[in-house]
């Protein structure tokens, strides 16, 4: 590489990383204890458990489950109702007083078998809510969401030249190696390069997840205009009726996709859905599938299934992305190996400070950095 391309880079991956870096510490610290949310949440005794009854215990009607809503909060409908992809116990039904509310909405826990409340999960309060609201929009909603999106692509940016560098500087160095006799702050620098590349794949997915899941709204947004729009031309310009029963809107769709099980149901008037039908989400079976959903839309008033067809690559894209971000998709062992790629990418940022201002201290007290022999070029040393 020449001197010239290096400077190039080096530039390149000093002031993408400087950018982003405060921004992706607080995003790593924040993920942190977002990989383990289900276990936090026992912790803190904020999960919803579900008593132990019979597996062939019959389940109550959703209409019954809907009616156990409404007594609870009179004066509002349901929104969306939904349940955990591993667990059929429990459905966790939204309210509010519009099916178009974007504040004062409710969710409550009901047993699937019995009918009965098992709690109210708090959906703007409590310590798992800040955390998520930190990682997901700074809480400042889509333009916190696409600000952060913003800074994964320089994430993005600062992760590649960092690599394209990392080549010349390792020419004549064993994988690994961190050199004991250098300065505290060159010791440092070989930390880093060693954290960059042992972490690189992880950090390049776990980047470009959290670009795709920061932009989520904008890609919702596309299907709702695409594809969304063409199911639903038919009933442009009719006036909506009284929903129907939820029970048989769901019987309907599971006999449409028999091999698939429910994901959620959003109801009449909602943005997965339109004033006309029930908009059924389901999903796969199996690892992989069971994070990819198939809207069935149903008419809100007969029952019957109007439409259904495979979301678009985007928006399954968005799909897929969601648990890799997290670490959903291998159970325990994956979460750990997540969380202990997460601390030593904390510490891949927090030592990239250190290096920058480490570097603008000796340059204010006019010292220089010598040239190794060991090393291709002094340029190299300026990686951070």
């Amino acid at each position: 590489m020449s001197v010239r391309s290096m400077k190039v880079w080096s530039w390149l991956h000093t002031w993408t990383s400087l950018v982003c870096t405060l921004f992706m510490l607080l995003l790593c610290l924040t993920g942190l204890p977002l990989i383990f949310h289900h276990e936090i949440g026992h912790l803190l005794g904020t999960e919803i458990e579900a008593p132990e009854m019979p597996a062939d215990t019959p389940h109550v009607s959703l209409d019954r489950i809907l009616q156990v809503g409404e007594e609870r909060h009179p004066g509002q409908g349901g929104m969306f109702i939904s349940r955990e992809p591993d667990d059929d116990r429990v459905w966790y039904l939204t309210m509010a007083d519009t099916p178009a509310s974007t504040s004062g909405l409710h969710q409550v826990a009901i047993d699937a078998r019995t009918g009965e409340i098992l709690g109210e999960p708090q959906l703007e309060s409590g310590f798992m809510y800040i955390v998520s609201s930190l990682h997901i929009d700074l809480f400042a909603g889509l333009p916190g969401m696409l600000f952060l999106g913003l800074m994964g692509v320089l994430l993005l940016i600062s992760l590649i030249s960092g690599a394209v560098l990392y080549a010349p500087f390792m020419q004549k160095l064993a994988f690994g190696e961190v050199r004991r006799q250098r300065t505290r702050r060159l010791k440092w620098l070989d930390l880093h390069n060693l954290l960059g590349i042992v972490t690189l794949v992880w950090f390049l997915v776990v980047g470009a997840t959290g670009v795709l899941n920061a932009w989520a709204d904008l890609i919702v947004k596309a299907w709702q205009n695409d594809q969304l729009s063409s199911m639903l031309a038919p009933y442009q310009g009719q006036p909506p009726q009284e929903p129907g029963s939820l029970e048989a809107a769901v019987r309907s769709a599971r006999q449409h996709l028999p091999d698939m099980q429910i994901q959620f149901v959003a109801f009449p008037g909602t943005s997965f859905s339109s004033p006309h039908h029930y908009g059924v989400f389901m999903h796969g079976n199996q690892a992989l599938t069971a994070h990819l959903s198939q809207p069935v839309l149903v008419d809100a008033t007969t029952a019957l299934v109007t439409d259904s067809r495979p979301l678009p690559w985007y928006f399954n894209a968005l799909q897929i992305s969601r648990p890799l971000h997290f670490g959903d998709y291998g159970g325990k062992a994956l979460q750990i190996i997540w969380a202990i790629l997460d601390v030593l990418t904390i510490i891949l940022l927090g030592s990239g400070l250190y290096l920058w201002f480490a570097k603008r201290s000796r340059r204010k007290t006019g010292t220089s950095m010598a040239t190794r022999p060991d090393l291709p070029s002094t340029e190299a040393e300026q990686q951070t």
